[in-house]
């Protein structure tokens, strides 16, 4: 009797030890809807396009390809611009340069007979890029731990299709100008002014659910609301919020078509059904990514892509595998 009852003793206080709190986020957000500009530093040093040296493309005919990750220059380093400038300066007298890249996560060693111009400029052939900007939206901030999200999807490099490994990056104040309206089979655009000075967060994640950092500055003058649990989402009436004119947050209708729970991103399919917004921007458009998902009061996901062929209607994202993915970080 005396075992037994300690091991009853041991079962109660193992119990009584587990969290209570299970989830791995906050139960509630402040969010967004404002719009966002980007500005992201890459890891790399991408190739993006030719041009002609001699009337020859010498950077192409010599095995460089769009997508290359330029990373060493004659046994140098390269991690910033700065470096592969003078990488290149640095070989003046010597106009043969071994360029180590990165195609598909496999090195290559490329060899480049540069050539000067009639002012003494090393011309590679190479047009390269190590930053990229645009807009999106605002998601959602974490009043407890600054944290926010946005986007609802990752960041690519246009030039091969693939998420951009990032470095450091921020978002900052953007107005909105105008819009290019969204006809089926060609989505539209918001078209905005940056305000890069007026600093809102520094990006520390490219995720595939979307950007991730912290944010710093005076918190939005609005009230958090409850995270809705993906399971707890259904289909019929709900709202997005998002800018479309005078810089102000709006809500607008969709109706939540389809959930799929077996989707890391395109789990909420909806197609909006608020004449304004159809109106103003003729379906979803580029920059309204990120825009909150609001039903019931509850914050459940984040617009993030257009059905192309039907720009009335586009995907969202679950605000737990955002939230889930932030806290990876």
């Amino acid at each position: 009797m005396h075992f037994k009852k300690f091991t009853f003793f041991a079962f109660l206080m193992t119990l009584m030890m587990l969290p209570i709190n299970t989830l791995a986020y906050s139960k509630y957000l402040i969010p967004g809807g404002e719009n966002i500009g980007i500005k992201v530093n890459s890891k790399y040093i991408t190739v993006v396009g030719f041009y002609e040296v001699n009337n020859k493309y010498i950077a192409k005919d010599a095995g460089f390809n769009v997508g290359d990750k330029i990373i060493e220059i004659n046994s140098n380093k390269i991690t910033s611009m700065e470096d592969m400038v003078n990488s290149i300066n640095s070989s003046k007298d010597n106009l043969k340069l071994n360029i180590k890249v990165l195609r598909s996560n496999k090195e290559y060693t490329i060899v480049l007979n540069v050539s000067k111009d009639n002012t003494g400029v090393i011309k590679t052939g190479l047009y390269v890029k190590d930053q990229i900007s645009g807009i999106g939206t605002l998601t959602y901030i974490d009043p407890e731990t600054r944290k926010f999200g946005a986007l609802g999807h990752e960041i690519i490099e246009k030039a091969n299709s693939e998420k951009v490994e990032i470095k450091d990056g921020t978002i900052f104040k953007s107005d909105i100008i105008g819009i290019k309206k969204s006809v089926d089979g060609t989505p539209g655009e918001k078209n905005a002014k940056f305000y890069s000075s007026t600093l809102y967060g520094d990006v520390t994640l490219n995720a595939n659910s979307g950007i991730y950092g912290n944010y710093i500055a005076d918190l939005p003058n609005k009230d958090a609301i409850e995270v809705m649990d993906e399971k707890d989402v259904k289909v019929g009436k709900a709202v997005i919020r998002t800018v479309i004119k005078d810089n102000s947050v709006d809500e607008f209708e969709i109706k939540i078509l389809e959930l799929d729970y077996s989707s890391n991103t395109k789990n909420i399919l909806f197609e909006i059904v608020d004449e304004r917004l159809l109106k103003n921007t003729g379906g979803v458009v580029a920059g309204m990514s990120g825009s909150p998902i609001i039903q019931d009061g509850k914050i459940v996901g984040a617009v993030n892509y257009v059905v192309v062929n039907k720009v009335n209607k586009g995907y969202g994202i679950f605000i737990t595998n955002m939230l889930n993915t932030s806290e990876e970080e």
